[in-house]
């Protein structure tokens, strides 16, 4: 058996912007409900004043 540390991967500049698209996608859909929820249901209804 070979000793040693075994090697880590390389990473490619490919496999980085991947992961940084998908982790933006996954931030803006995480938001949505939140402004959903947010404008429903803490903010309060503008009134009208005549």
């Amino acid at each position: 058996m070979p000793g040693g540390v075994p090697k880590l991967p390389k990473f490619q500049p490919a496999d980085i912007q991947a992961d940084v698209g998908w982790g933006h996608q996954i931030c803006f859909y995480h938001s949505q409900p939140f402004d959903w929820i947010k404008k429903t249901f803490i903010d309060k209804p503008a009134t009208e004043e005549n």
